[in-house]
Formats: C-alpha cells, structure tokens, sequence
C-alpha cells in the first residue's frame, strides 16, 4: 500500500522531503542544515514530523536528519514487511549506510530508542554520541508498561487500531503537557488516516511482549558494545509510562551520562522542543570540543 496522500503543512514542516529507494518502498526523511549529523527516530504514532522543533533549532549547526518508518509519515505502507522493531532497525541502518554516516549521534524516543540503539551496535564505528529521552532498551517491565502492553495487544484493541485512528486521537493528547493545537493534531491525524494503513501504529504496542527476546538481546549488546559512547538523556519527568527511575537503567548501562529533566510527558519533543535542543547543542559541545561557534 502507498503512503498516505497528504502534505505536509509548510508553515509547521517547512522542510523538504526526501526518499530513500528501499526494497520495502520509498522511505521518507529530512535532511536539514551541516555539520555533525544527527539521527532522529520517532516512536508511535508519530513520524518525522514531532522533531519539528528541535530540528529547526539545531539545523544551523548541525545536520538534522528525522526518518519514518514504513508505516508511518510518509513513508510507504508495504504488505510484505514485517512493522516491528527489529524490521524497522534494519531500515534505518540501510539509510545510515546510503548516507554513509560518520561520528554520528542518535536521538531516541519512546520505540525510537531501542530501534536507535540497534542501529548503533549494528554501526558502531558510524558512532559518536547518544541522546535518549522516555524510552528504554529492555524487556517490559513494571506494571504500567506491561499493562499497557497487554491491554493493546488484545484482539479487542488491535481491531481498535487498525480502524480507527484511536493512537493519535485519544491516546496522543494524553501523553503531552500542554494540548497540541488543531492544527498539530491534524498533522498527527492526517499521517494515519487511512484504516488500511495503520498496521505500524497497531502492531508497536504488541511488540511490546511479542519482541522479549529482540529486547533481552538488545540489552546484552547495548550493556557489552556502547558502554563507552557519551549518553545524554532528555526526560519528560511527567510520564506515567517512562518515569524518572528509567533512567537509572541507563546510568548503571552507560559509563559517561548527562541528564536534562523535562517539564514535560511522554512526547517530550512536543512539550519541549527548545530545551531538548538547548541541551543537545550543549551536550555535543562537550563531547569531543565544541561543535559550533
């Protein structure tokens, strides 16, 4: 199936969109300003789209690169793909490896983060730093991630899903602070508007007990193979789902951690675009010298 039919609002998006010609379908992605790269990943339901902020605050220094997976954006919706994390890893390694990506940083949140994880142990010599925000690299855990799992994995929920547009209408303005405008939402809506097409945003949430083992293996290599590479984490202290006690996981992970605490939900980039971008640029300065005048 082909991606969504919409564009973009070029007052919120005022970028250009690219395509990246993958077996699966075109991929879609931004690539904006020089310098450093960046690697932005999204989780569900969102796309490319929910960097907005933080990409047009850091594109003159650095080079912002924000990508959909199949099933999401713009991106194509291919019947023959497989919609979890481990499929989507292998997408966005492929587009790190056509861009040919060198001393890269990687920000993840919510499944962006395991999915970015993957990709920095499967390209580990690419790699320069890591920024985290609410996500995790582990099997679920704690009650509330499981519950949630659970409950949107049931035959019930993922009929739900696929038929309507619930993700983005009922369970997006529960994970911000501050409401998204109508015109925010619309883009959030417009990117997952047709039922036939929503197989990504149904099947994440099953992953969440369906990849255990992809989980438990991307544990292992993340605690054996980026234990050295510089970590910042973004954190929205306000999410029931990724609390602050998360990251003590990573900081018993990771030997080298800066830690930007968020007023903010689970969408982090949405309720704090100019603090998440504040802290990358500082962060980045540090790492190896500083990365912009």
């Amino acid at each position: 199936m082909n991606a969504p039919a919409f564009t973009p609002d070029r007052r919120l998006f005022p970028f250009e969109s690219r395509w990246f010609d993958h077996p699966v379908g075109p991929i879609h992605y931004i690539d904006e300003g020089e310098g450093p790269p960046i690697l932005f990943l999204h989780g569900n339901p969102t796309w490319s789209f929910l960097y907005r902020g933080i990409v047009i605050r850091l594109r003159k220094h650095f080079r912002c690169i924000a990508v959909d997976y199949p099933g999401f954006g713009l991106s194509a919706r291919p019947s023959n793909y497989g919609y979890g994390p481990s499929d989507h890893a292998e997408v966005v390694a492929d587009l790190v490896r056509h861009l040919d990506l060198q001393k890269l940083t990687i920000m993840g949140q919510d499944w962006g983060g395991p999915i970015g994880l993957r990709v920095a142990v499967d390209e580990f010599p690419r790699m320069r730093a890591l920024v985290m925000g609410n996500t995790w690299f582990w099997p679920a855990a704690g009650k509330a991630m499981n519950a949630f799992g659970y409950v949107m994995g049931s035959a019930p929920a993922q009929s739900l899903l696929r038929s309507h547009n619930i993700f983005v209408d009922r369970l997006m303005p529960l994970g911000v602070l501050h409401p998204l405008a109508p015109e925010v939402m619309a883009q959030y809506r417009e990117a997952q508007s047709q039922a036939l097409g929503r197989e990504g945003v149904a099947e994440l949430p099953r992953q969440l007990t369906a990849a255990a083992l992809w989980l438990s293996q991307l544990q292992d290599d993340v605690e054996r193979e980026l234990s050295d590479l510089p970590l910042l984490l973004t954190w929205g202290t306000r999410d029931p789902l990724f609390p602050p006690s998360h990251m003590d996981r990573f900081r018993v992970a990771f030997n080298d951690v800066r830690i930007t605490r968020l007023e903010a939900k689970h969408y982090i980039q949405e309720d704090a675009p100019s603090e998440i971008a504040e802290a990358i640029r500082d962060f980045l300065g540090v790492v190896d010298g500083p990365a912009h005048p």
